[in-house]
């Protein structure tokens, strides 16, 4: 690994090793693929990595005016993987959909007939999206495993690529940027990288999600326990997972002594989606608008529930609770 911009830079095995130890306390349902269309691979020169991210951090930043670079990763035409935003923030990658999400950029233009991946990219790729579901315990689906194609520019919502979508992650990105593409060309090859045996997920006692704007994680289930050096601090309505309850105190890693204070959270409620869509509305009840609609399996976080309407966490979103599943 080396380092140059504020940004890290791996192979896909140090990624590999560096993922599998890393401590997060935001929890993870989707991982999103992209790629750049430009800068493309003819602007890769084999040794401008750092470079070129800085260019896409500089664009986000100054032109789109977002806080920092959009995406969590950038991936190579060499394989090589580049840090990017901070894994704790949601990233700034698709409208409407970046709550809950890890973005991926991979460098190029996969449309047909522009750049051809190589055998290295794609291996990158395959092995880095089966290292991140297996990671954060994803089942391998195309409501985990998300293509910007699948996804209404202006809206956000999900329409497999029937109207007003972009491209991405290109025509030809294994084989092609539709659902049923990544379905019979991707995920295998996905799948095929995960363990035989089943993953063993560490029993939770709820989630919470983030009520204040800056919250401390410490060391122990006491204000005068210090601040952990190795985790920064969740966002505003990220959520988190608790492990452990104690005198007003919420244990949120499983491997680590990391402790936030419980004051700063309210409660959330899993639960996935049981009907082939279902509307989301701006309020609760079937005369506010539909603005939105989620596919069946899709997991969501509720916050609060009203006569049979239940609200997605920190927005004003709104879905009918007989169609949801609650884990």
């Amino acid at each position: 690994m080396n380092s140059k911009f504020g940004f890290i830079k791996y192979s896909i095995q140090e990624f590999e090793d560096w993922i599998g130890a890393v401590t997060l306390a935001r929890t993870v349902l989707h991982i999103q693929q992209h790629h750049t269309f430009n800068p493309n691979y003819s602007l890769f020169k084999g040794n401008n990595h750092f470079e070129l991210q800085r260019g896409m951090k500089n664009y986000h930043v100054n032109q789109n005016g977002w806080s920092d670079i959009g995406q969590h990763f950038s991936t190579f035409p060499d394989g090589s993987i580049l840090s990017g935003r901070a894994l704790e923030h949601s990233p700034a990658c698709l409208f409407g959909q970046n709550a809950n999400a890890i973005c991926i950029e991979h460098l190029g233009n996969f449309d047909l007939g522009k750049d051809v991946m190589t055998p290295e990219h794609r291996d990158t790729i395959v092995r880095m999206t089966a290292k991140l579901c297996g990671r954060f315990n994803l089942s391998v689906n195309t409501n985990t495993i998300l293509y910007h194609h699948w996804f209404d520019l202006s809206t956000g919502q999900r329409n497999d690529g029937t109207k007003n979508n972009k491209s991405c992650p290109g025509t030809d990105f294994f084989g092609g940027n539709k659902v049923s593409d990544c379905q019979l060309n991707f995920l295998p090859l996905v799948a095929g990288q995960l363990p035989a045996q089943p993953i063993v997920i560490p029993v939770l006692l709820k989630y919470v999600s983030v009520t204040a704007s800056k919250l401390n994680i410490r060391s122990g289930a006491a204000i005068s326990n210090p601040k952990v050096s190795d985790q920064i601090s969740p966002n505003l309505g990220s959520v988190l997972r608790v492990y452990a309850e104690k005198n007003g105190w919420y244990k949120i890693s499983n491997s680590k002594e990391h402790w936030i204070a419980s004051r700063y959270t309210q409660p959330v409620k899993k639960a996935s989606v049981a009907s082939t869509t279902l509307n989301v509305r701006n309020g609760p009840d079937k005369s506010f608008q539909k603005i939105a609609a989620l596919n069946k399996g899709q997991e969501v976080f509720i916050v609060e529930e009203t006569n049979g309407w239940c609200r997605l966490n920190m927005e004003d979103k709104w879905l009918n609770k007989s169609y949801l599943v609650f884990s």
